[in-house]
């Protein structure tokens, strides 16, 4: 077994090619709200998740060949080992079910290796209308494909959070939603969901919506228990938000600005978080003016590579050049030390996670 190659650019090469896994590996999520068609894989002590589903994978450099009683491989570049790697086992919830007999891990996920990842109403007012469907968004294929359910009970989160931490270490929670057609844009369900859990579970929650039509519900969101909360950008430029994403777009770049500056005097410097999607088409200048800008605000700009998800309108769009990315990382990552911003100090979520991008390797 040869020597790891620069870790750095080994994530970023992974994270934009994918990795080719043999039949018995895959056991992946494919759909849903993200990270979707991704595996979790640790390299050399840091886990990182990887596109295993999509088209590129299929084609990726990168391969990994394992029988299903074995969670290490050798990671291979071009039939050359790299590297040893772990793919994550089955975490013990997922064997359990509620009452009513709803699995848990329909209700929730097991995201790299100790957090816990749901969606709390699985339905977006956007995504059925392709005039405002987001075109990277998979957010109700896992609903149709029957492997969640449309809606979590409060109550069901907290049992699964309780499972999930006594059983497997789960050491962070992760609510998203899909965007409803009322002015608190999910932020009001989240709060009971956060209420339910923190009643239950002492564990830190991030929540993720879009911007709010009365900031309050930041107040509300923090009083029930979130410690730090994501409002995602995804893309910057009005063109490319026009295109991608027509319905999120309408909520221009400038009220996200104003719902951060609200947002982070109510969580603090450095608890609120977006994420920047590399590869939709906004350029290098363009993705690190807004990281610039985000970080002045106190916001944490979670730079992540564009997985092309299975069944999207953009399935077949190209992950972004892994030097792009390289190149993204190392100017982010300088931006981040000079304001004295780090992921590690988040108190929950994808950026504290960091397993979908390799951002947090560049902070020092």
């Amino acid at each position: 077994m040869t020597m790891p190659m620069d870790k750095q650019r080994l994530i970023t090469e992974l994270q934009s090619h994918g990795l080719r896994l043999t039949e018995a590996t895959m056991t992946g999520r494919q759909g849903g709200a993200g990270p979707s068609d991704h595996r979790a894989v640790t390299i050399a002590g840091t886990t990182v998740m990887v596109p295993v589903y999509t088209n590129s994978a299929g084609r990726s450099p990168y391969h990994a060949t394992l029988d299903s009683q074995q969670s290490e491989a050798k990671l291979q570049k071009h039939h050359q080992d790299i590297a040893p790697i772990t793919l994550q086992e089955r975490p013990k919830f997922y064997d359990l079910e509620t009452a009513e007999g709803i699995p848990y891990w329909k209700i929730a996920l097991l995201h790299s290796n100790n957090v816990l990842a749901t969606t709390v109403q699985q339905t977006c007012m956007r995504y059925r209308d392709e005039s405002t469907a987001c075109q990277f968004c998979a957010i109700e294929k896992s609903l149709e494909a029957e492997r969640t359910i449309a809606r979590k009970l409060p109550e069901q989160l907290a049992e699964v959070v309780e499972a999930a931490v006594r059983l497997d270490g789960i050491e962070q929670v992760i609510m998203t939603t899909g965007t409803p057609n009322t002015g608190d844009r999910g932020a009001a369900y989240l709060t009971k969901c956060a209420a339910a859990i923190k009643a239950k579970v002492d564990i830190p929650i991030q929540a993720q919506c879009e911007p709010p039509a009365d900031f309050v519900w930041f107040e509300c969101l923090k009083a029930a228990g979130v410690d730090s909360l994501g409002m995602h950008l995804e893309a910057v430029d009005p063109e490319v938000r026009a295109r991608i994403m027509p319905g999120k777009a309408e909520v221009p770049v400038s009220y996200y600005y104003q719902a951060y500056t609200a947002a982070v005097q109510v969580f603090g410097w450095g608890q609120v978080s977006t994420y920047l999607l590399a590869g939709l088409g906004d350029s290098f200048a363009t993705l690190v003016a807004a990281a610039e800008k985000l970080v002045s605000l106190g916001v944490y700009p979670f730079v992540v590579p564009f997985v092309p998800i299975s069944g999207t309108p953009l399935a077949t769009h190209p992950a972004p050049d892994p030097e792009f990315m390289f190149a993204l990382y190392q100017k982010v990552g300088q931006i981040l030390k000079e304001a004295g911003m780090s992921s590690q100090a988040i108190k929950a979520g994808c950026a504290k996670c960091g397993a979908c991008s390799a951002l947090s390797t560049f902070e020092n």
